[in-house]
């Protein structure tokens, strides 16, 4: 069995790969000879190259959460999500260039930005938590799109950024963020208008469905 020490090798490995060469170029059999590892523990530890993509994201998920500040909790929330999402630049700067990498296939390839964005929004929805902002149900999922595509705008401009201190980036964040929030505004306005026709079709909808059940318990009385 492939012990934690080989994954993280074969992972290493991976990344180091993609800072060199095109995404469609770091093949398996490329990855497991580079890592020295047999075709067989590249299998066991990971899958596939989606496999490896989404352990490196929760990878940095996880880096993120250990890193929380809890002295930003009583911050509003745009702070609170502008904290966690720098520091999750800060976790993946020393991986630039493979992240340089992946962008460009992106953007080469729409199957594989698919894939990506799964894998980003799965990772935003942690960052959401992260900064204490848990929606559920159908706003939740329409958010965490939402932030992954900004983040995703966001990471264009810091991997264009040479200043070391962000600023462009920074700026990039906090104006996606405004975006956001103006968006959500308008999202809760027009679920608070769409609500009561909402409401209303849910009790005609259990008032049919009494009705029928009334109907079959009047039927079967009579047959019986």
């Amino acid at each position: 069995m492939a012990t934690a020490k080989t994954r993280q090798k074969i992972l290493k490995t991976f990344l180091d790969l993609l800072s060199q060469h095109p995404y469609d170029d770091v093949s398996l059999p490329l990855l497991a000879k580079t890592a020295d590892v047999k075709l067989s523990a590249l299998r066991e530890c990971y899958s596939s190259k989606r496999a490896l993509l989404e352990a490196f994201a929760e990878m940095i998920d996880a880096a993120v959460l250990d890193d929380r500040d809890e002295e930003m909790d009583d911050q509003p929330a745009h702070d609170r999500l502008f904290d966690v999402l720098m520091t999750r630049l800060d976790h993946l700067a020393p991986y630039k260039d493979a992240v340089r990498t992946l962008a460009e296939a992106v953007r080469r390839d729409p199957a594989l930005a698919l894939e990506f964005n799964s894998i980003a929004v799965r990772s935003q929805r942690w960052m959401l938590i992260a900064a204490g902002i848990d929606l559920t149900g159908i706003k939740g999922r329409i958010v965490t799109q939402g932030l992954a595509m900004a983040f995703g705008r966001v990471v264009e401009t810091w991997l264009d950024e040479t200043d070391e201190g962000l600023p462009k980036t920074m700026a990039r964040l906090d104006e996606e963020l405004n975006r956001g929030e103006a968006w959500m505004k308008r999202l809760d306005s027009a679920e608070k208008f769409a609500r009561p026709f909402w409401e209303a079709g849910k009790r005609a909808r259990s008032r049919r469905s009494g009705g029928e059940g009334a109907e079959e318990a009047a039927a079967e009385s009579a047959e019986s």
